[in-house]
C-alpha cells in the first residue's frame, strides 16, 4: 500500500515548514510588541475613574478637575496604554500628566511649548487652561498686588512645570519639549511616530501669537500614524468671528477650526458636547451673567 510513503512524505514537509511558521509567529510577535506602540484597549471607564482619583494628584489639579471634566475627555479621546502623544501647548501640564497616567509607563507623552524669543520683553503667564479672564474687580486687586512686594511669584516656564511632574513615578514618561509651534514634533517621531497629539484651549492663542498654523497642522499631520487622532478643545466663538477675537475675547469659531485643521489632510471623526453652554452669550471672555463658557471638544483622525 502506499499509505506509509505518503506519511513520509508529509512529515517530511512539515518538518520543513513547521520551522518557517514558528519564526513568522514570533516576528509577528516581535512587532506587535514594539517599544512605544500602543498595546492595550481603550481604557475603561472605570480604570479613568481610578486615574482621575488618584491620592497624589495635586489639588491645583483637582480643583480644575471640576471645570474641565477629565473623565468624560479621557473616555472621549480613547485613551490606550503603550500611546506615544504629544501634547501641544503643554503649558503647566494638567492635560499630560492626565495622559501620561493613561497611556502608563509603556507610553510616553512629550510636553511642547516654544521658545521665547532671546530679544522678547518678560510678559506675564498665560492663564491655566480653559481659564476665564478674571472680573474688573479681581483684576484691579491683582493689580495692586503685584505692585506690592508681597505679590506671588510668576508661574514656573512649562518645562520647569512638566519636569516636576516627570518626578512623581506615576508620570514620569513625561518628555518636555521645547520647539516651535510650526515645528513642533521631536525628530524622533516626527515621521509617523505618534499615536495621539492634543492641543487643549490654546489654538485660538495661536491667532494672535502670529503662528503659522497650516504649517504646525501639517506637521502634525506627518508626524501621526495611519488612523492616529488629533484632539483639540477651544472656546467657542460666535459665527463668523473666525480667529479674530483670540487676543480680547480669547475664543475662536468651531467651524473656521475645523476647516483649518481638515485642510491639513485630517477627517472629523467626533464631537464632544460635554463642555458645552449654550448660555453663553459668547461676545465676552468672561460671560455675563457669570457662568460656564462654551468649549467644544473636536477629534480628528489622519485617514
Amino acid at each position: 500500500m502506499k499509505i506509509p510513503a505518503c506519511r513520509t512524505r508529509l512529515a517530511a514537509t512539515l518538518a520543513l515548514v513547521l520551522p518557517v511558521l514558528v519564526a513568522l509567529s514570533a516576528c509577528m510577535d516581535m512587532g506587535a510588541k514594539t517599544p512605544g506602540a500602543a498595546d492595550g484597549a481603550v481604557l475603561s471607564r472605570e480604570r479613568i475613574a481610578e486615574i482621575v482619583a488618584s491620592p497624589d494628584r495635586s489639588s491645583a489639579d483637582r480643583t480644575n478637575d471640576i471645570r474641565r471634566k477629565p473623565e468624560q475627555m479621557l473616555d472621549f479621546i480613547g485613551v490606550r496604554p503603550g500611546m506615544v502623544a504629544l501634547d501641544l501647548s503643554a503649558g503647566g501640564g494638567y492635560t499630560t500628566e492626565l495622559i501620561a497616567r493613561a497611556v502608563g509607563p509603556s507610553g510616553r507623552v512629550f510636553g511642547q511649548s516654544a521658545p521665547r524669543p532671546a530679544d522678547a520683553a518678560p510678559r506675564a503667564p498665560a492663564a491655566a487652561e480653559g481659564a476665564a479672564a478674571p472680573s474688573s474687580s479681581t483684576s484691579q486687586a491683582a493689580s495692586t498686588a503685584s505692585s506690592s512686594p508681597a505679590a506671588a511669584p510668576a508661574r514656573r516656564p512649562s518645562p520647569e512645570a512638566l519636569a516636576e511632574r516627570a518626578r512623581n513615578p506615576l508620570a514620569a514618561n513625561i518628555v518636555p519639549v521645547v520647539r516651535r509651534f510650526e515645528d513642533p514634533i521631536p525628530p524622533e517621531v516626527a515621521s509617523g511616530g505618534l499615536d495621539l497629539v492634543t492641543l487643549m484651549f490654546n489654538y485660538h492663542d495661536l491667532g494672535h501669537m502670529g503662528v503659522d498654523r497650516a504649517e504646525m497642522n501639517r506637521a502634525v499631520f506627518k508626524a501621526l500614524k495611519t488612523g492616529a487622532l488629533y484632539v483639540i478643545a477651544d472656546h467657542s466663538g460666535r459665527p463668523g468671528s473666525g480667529i479674530s477675537e483670540s487676543g480680547t475675547l480669547h475664543r475662536i469659531e468651531e467651524a473656521f477650526l475645523r476647516q483649518e485643521v481638515e485642510s491639513a489632510g485630517f477627517k472629523l471623526a467626533a464631537q464632544g458636547n460635554f463642555l458645552r453652554n449654550p448660555s453663553d452669550p459668547r461676545d465676552k471672555n468672561t460671560p455675563d451673567p457669570p457662568q460656564p463658557k462654551d468649549e467644544f471638544v473636536l477629534k480628528f483622525v489622519k485617514p
